[in-house]
């Protein structure tokens, strides 16, 4: 999947959280041959990458691996609706995962 890194003591810049992201979603889809598949803050999980649920089990497993217990993403989705999980874009997690990390280094 993705190289362990030790998580930051400071939150990183959003444009930090989406590269992370998305060499998080390249490895998910390197197995569909997707793995060049362009990928920015307007991307949808669900109609741009065509993700499954299993799919975001194993990128909530990368994120914690990534940012450790910080970011809850299992929470997170748990906290939407059937719609706005289906709309849910590439944008919405790296402002989601911004925040959470911001709030634990005011902690």
């Amino acid at each position: 999947m993705t190289t362990t890194r030790t998580p930051r003591a400071t939150a990183p810049k959003p444009d930090e959280v989406l590269a992370d992201i998305a060499d998080m979603l390249r490895s998910l889809l390197a197995d569909a041959g997707l793995d060049d598949a362009e990928i920015d803050r307007e991307t949808t999980f669900h109609d741009d990458l065509e993700l499954e649920s299993i799919d975001l089990v194993t990128l909530s497993g990368a994120l914690r691996e990534r940012y450790g217990d910080r970011v809850n993403f299992a929470t997170f989705i748990a906290e939407l609706e059937l719609d706005e999980i289906i709309a849910l874009t590439v944008g919405e997690l790296v402002d989601h995962v911004v925040g959470s990390l911001r709030a634990t280094e005011r902690s």
